[in-house]
């Protein structure tokens, strides 16, 4: 499925478009200089399991997918996207603070929740208003720009805690407060810089019920199918930072992992979005794929520094690939009433995906080490593959 218009791809992306990705960015600053020590502060400094850090990593993230279904609806409802997502956005800036004053792993879990319950809520209108806000024609640009925004901010924040926890000696509760400051700046940004264009359809009635998704149609679900055998294959990437400390690496170093992997995701998601404008977004998925197998197959099999980084590097490739590209198939396939509704169900469903490969990544590795739980993925993706090739037929004969 591809939209494209001539005049569109001439045009330049809209101001709102810059600014919503700045605000991604900024409040991944703050997540991810969190989020690149949690796991390796959960296991060593507050004696957690590798399960319990998989079923912490999927709570929160389904946590938020289901919480998208909700507000995404809400938006529809409204006819309003701008007023959730900043809600969202300042509830996670809220919470921040949380996580260094958290004094057990149930404290860390009820922080992590109310954190992804922010994420939740502003994730879909902000996926909803993109795409009132792009032109059709460059829609995949406009995701994919978002994409590499956020992403950006994903390796920075890690970069950060880097510098930072060598600096504090390894003082992991400082680095958390660090991290409170980019996300009050990303709630301010949202909040008195971003302005959502008039509606030009009519509020969405009851965005929840039957008739509202059989109105989503057919290509729709398609699209939810390729997200959740894309999700199976994809389990977070706390079991990366984990590979990292089992192959040896200090603690201070562990958050160049996700630098690593996510400047490879920031400088291959705006141009696979603006590539998918012009070509069919199916191959692009499919090549993203086979770039997750590979990245399985060296993290299973090649224990070692050059291993570790020629996976990461890998996988965001795949991330690269694929994320920007959902969520403009998404904006392809829903009507312009019930996008908001659209990216609430497609984030649920991706979500609950996500939640139980989590929990089987950290149940293998409990019961096999990290070569399992790689080869496992490695597994989930040749099968996502074939999934794909199956279900992409349909997407692939629709073009708007």
């Amino acid at each position: 499925m591809t939209t494209t218009t001539p005049n569109a791809e001439r045009a330049g992306l809209p101001r709102g478009i810059w600014v919503l990705g700045f605000v991604s960015m900024l409040m991944d600053i703050s997540s991810e200089m969190i989020h690149a020590l949690l796991p390796v502060y959960l296991v060593t400094v507050l004696g957690a399991s590798t399960l319990t850090v998989g079923f912490i990593e999927g709570i929160a993230e389904a946590t938020a997918s289901i919480t998208k279904i909700f507000s995404g609806a809400l938006s529809d409802w409204l006819g309003r996207r701008k007023l959730l997502a900043a809600l969202g956005y300042g509830l996670a800036a809220l919470t921040k603070p949380l996580f260094p004053l958290a004094p057990s792993v149930g404290w860390l879990v009820a922080a992590r929740f109310i954190d992804r319950v922010g994420k939740g809520i502003r994730g879909a209108p902000r996926d909803a208003l993109i795409a009132d806000i792009a032109p059709i024609g460059l829609r995949g640009a406009s995701f994919g720009l978002r994409q590499s925004l956020d992403t950006i901010g994903a390796f920075v924040g890690p970069l950060v805690a880097i510098g930072l926890m060598w600096w504090t000696a390894d003082n992991f509760a400082l680095v958390f407060w660090f991290a409170v400051l980019p996300a009050f700046l990303s709630f301010g940004l949202i909040a008195f810089a971003v302005s959502e264009p008039d509606p030009s359809r009519e509020p969405a009635k009851n965005p929840l019920n039957i008739a509202a998704m059989r109105q989503l149609g057919a290509v729709y679900w398609r699209v939810v199918a390729v997200g959740i055998v894309f999700t199976l294959a994809r389990f977070s990437e706390a079991f990366l930072i984990l590979r990292a400390q089992n192959i040896g690496l200090h603690a201070m170093w562990v958050p160049a992992v996700l630098v690593l992997m996510n400047i490879v995701y920031a400088l291959s998601a705006y141009p696979a979005g603006v590539l998918s404008d012009r070509i069919n977004r199916t191959g692009l998925l499919a090549l993203g794929l086979v770039f997750l197998a590979c990245a399985d197959l060296a993290l299973a099999l090649l224990p070692n520094l050059a291993g570790l980084a020629l996976g990461v590097v890998l996988w965001g490739l795949h991330m690269g690939l694929t994320q920007g590209l959902l969520s403009a198939l998404v904006a392809d396939a829903a009507p312009p009433s019930l996008r908001g509704t659209a990216f609430g169900y497609f984030n649920l469903f991706t979500g609950l995906a996500l939640l139980a490969a989590s929990v089987i990544a950290g149940a293998l590795w409990d019961a096999y080490g990290p070569a399992g739980t790689f080869l496992a993925g490695l597994g989930f993706a040749l099968v996502s593959l074939v999934g794909l090739l199956a279900v992409g037929n349909g997407l692939a004969a629709e073009k708007k």
